[in-house]
């Protein structure tokens, strides 16, 4: 008589960019080559003071620390006063992660949230949103204003994610805002915990080196209103300081929510190594490969947005990030493909909600080459 066969494992959708698969084959025929301009990964070099501080840190014999070197904690705390117009903020308060990604997986379930729960994210949103609240068995909901939701609703949300420059939208959050939202969970005690990691990113009346306003944190002490319980700040280095392959960012707020992040970090071994605290701490400390770097991704927007619109798109917010949200005025897919036929790939709307539906997103995270190389197929129609 046979066994019966066990099933192990969670119930996921399939990772969404494998539904990109076509249209990459599609792309790579092109006489002169494929332009990705689907996913936000750095392509620009490692800045040199930080690749010397990873060196030097190389000798790491021994377990680093969970909650990080108090010199990277220090060094996390003086840049959100010096670039995020947040003061005071307490070295004890702060811990670096395996890069953001693992960080908006687990909070929910890091945090105790259970089924029953509510975890709500923006209606159009990064998809991980929605990963961490079904690895901890809560529910998860799409809204930008909890006064969406019925009563019923409400009484269960425990965790709000705020995603502000927002990703794949590039919309921002003033303070108004984000102070409104910081009001409703706390009316529900709930948690606000706000991804940031676009934040040196803004363009237009959000570009600080052009006039504009810095991009506000949700520690900001016009949205906090003197506390920072029930709030958490998450940021990450890739974008900024070109670190995604060191997974290295970290996370700030309430300080009863962090001495529980890291007691219960401690115990599942989520450490940053040493080496890589080492380069966190350097980076941090300089401003001027991070203003060369936008300088880099500001050139290539400004080739690249006309070329989009020759092309059919209007774009939509996209006031702040790596990403341009736009729309032909056409299914999602049609767009998609209309563009990997020039061989030039882009990130489908549909990937980050039903909201989503009609749009592409469109990385500016290629070489200058590639962007120029997208922007003349576009210009042209070949």
């Amino acid at each position: 008589m046979a066994s019966a066969v066990r099933t192990f494992g969670l119930s996921l959708p399939d990772y969404p960019w494998e539904a990109m698969a076509p249209y990459l084959a599609t792309a790579s025929r092109h006489a002169a080559g494929t332009v990705n301009l689907s996913i936000g990964t750095p392509v620009d070099a490692t800045p040199a003071l930080i690749q010397d501080a990873l060196r030097a840190a190389a000798d790491a014999p021994g377990y680093p620390t969970v909650h990080g070197t108090p010199a990277l904690r220090e060094a996390i705390a003086g840049w959100f006063e010096r670039r995020r117009g947040v003061p005071g903020l307490d070295p004890q308060n702060v811990m670096p992660t395996v890069g953001s990604k693992e960080l908006v997986a687990w909070l929910p379930f890091l945090l105790g949230l259970k089924p029953g729960d509510v975890v709500v994210r923006p209606t159009v949103a990064y998809p991980t949103y929605d990963i961490g609240a079904t690895f901890a068995g809560a529910e998860h909901i799409a809204a930008d204003d909890l006064d969406e939701l019925d009563a019923g609703t409400r009484a269960r949300v425990r965790l709000v994610w705020v995603n502000s420059p927002a990703n794949p939208t590039g919309s921002v959050r003033d303070i108004a805002s984000l102070r409104r939202i910081v009001r409703q969970a706390r009316e529900l005690g709930a948690v606000v915990a706000s991804d940031e990691c676009y934040a040196e990113l803004g363009w237009g009346e959000w570009d600080v080196q052009r006039g504009g306003t810095p991009v506000p944190s949700i520690l900001d002490p016009q949205v906090a209103e003197g506390s920072h319980d029930g709030l958490l700040a998450v940021y990450s280095l890739s974008k900024q300081s070109n670190l995604a392959g060191y997974r290295a960012a970290f996370v700030a707020g309430d300080p009863a929510i962090m001495a529980n992040l890291v007691n219960s970090r401690k115990h599942a071994g989520m450490i940053v190594p040493y080496p890589v605290q080492e380069a966190m701490r350097v980076a941090l400390g300089d401003d001027a490969h991070v203003t060369a770097q936008k300088d880099l991704y500001r050139g290539r927007r400004e080739r690249i947005v006309p070329a989009l619109e020759s092309f059919g798109l209007t774009i939509h917010e996209s006031r702040a990030g790596l990403y341009l949200w736009g729309t032909a005025g056409e299914a999602t897919w049609d767009t998609v493909g209309r563009l990997a036929d020039r061989g030039i790939v882009v990130g489908p709307g549909v990937f980050y909600g039903d909201a989503g539906n009609g749009f592409i997103r469109v990385a500016l995270t290629a070489s200058d080459e590639r962007i120029d190389a997208a922007a003349a197929r576009l210009a042209s129609g070949a």
